[in-house]
């Protein structure tokens, strides 16, 4: 099996369940547009509990079970790729928080990248 190792950065958007944009949710939107820009892929995870910048803690309990779940979307391309991302995110977040890390990828599989 090939194996190709590589730069690349690691692009992480932190943002809240009930987050939308243009009357859908916020991180659907983001993984639609990262697909329109032939990203290399996006995952979204749901967090059990979290709390931003307001210091209310959002969880998942039973007791007290919040609509509004931390959601991270994290999409892992070239520096050129994120950066055609970014200013759709300006647009897109009234808010939350962006990293953005320089990482290495050992990318295992039968077929050579597409681009």
């Amino acid at each position: 099996m090939p194996k190709i190792a590589s730069q690349a950065k690691r692009l992480r958007i932190y943002i809240g369940e009930s987050d939308h944009w243009k009357r859908r949710s916020l991180y659907q939107a983001i993984v639609e547009k990262a697909k329109e820009l032939d990203m290399a892929g996006a995952t979204v995870f749901r967090g059990i509990v979290g709390y931003g910048a307001n210091s209310r803690i959002h969880t998942a309990s039973i007791v007290d079970l919040s609509s509004d779940l931390p959601i991270l979307v994290e999409i892992i391309d070239s520096e050129e790729y994120v950066a055609k991302l970014l200013p759709f995110l300006d647009d897109m977040l009234e808010e939350g928080m962006v990293t953005i890390d320089d990482i290495e990828v050992i990318k295992y599989g039968h077929k050579p990248p597409k681009r």
